[in-house]
């Protein structure tokens, strides 16, 4: 079992950034693949970015030059820093752990976007 919270969201104007983190806990030596998602009110649950392992990123094209995903493995926390923000980056965002025992899913943090 891999436990995750996040933590971060919040209320911010277009244009602004956030830092969105996600602590792992438990078996978290078979994990090889974290990532963001988000899931808008009415709309499908859909990749931000994810980070394997080995350090290899990959990005939504909605997202690529705006938000950037790192880990720190040390603290067995993954980060996504969000800049230049719009109104329709607005959303619940959630970290999804991917193990050799099967995918695990934090409860996500609401980020909304708005003046």
């Amino acid at each position: 079992q891999v436990q995750l919270v996040e933590s971060g969201g919040g209320l911010v104007q277009p244009g602004g950034s956030l830092r969105l983190s996600c602590a792992a806990s438990g078996n978290i030596y078979s994990v090889y693949v974290m990532g963001w998602y988000r899931q808008a009110p009415g709309k499908e649950r859909e990749l931000v970015a994810d980070i394997t392992s080995g350090g290899s990123k990959n990005y939504a094209d909605s997202v690529q030059g705006r938000f950037a995903i790192s880990r720190d493995n040390a603290k067995n926390t993954v980060y996504l820093q969000m800049n230049s923000l719009k109104p329709e980056d607005t959303a619940v965002y959630y970290c999804k752990a991917t193990s050799t025992y099967g995918s695990y899913w934090g409860k996500g943090t609401q980020v909304t976007v708005s003046s």
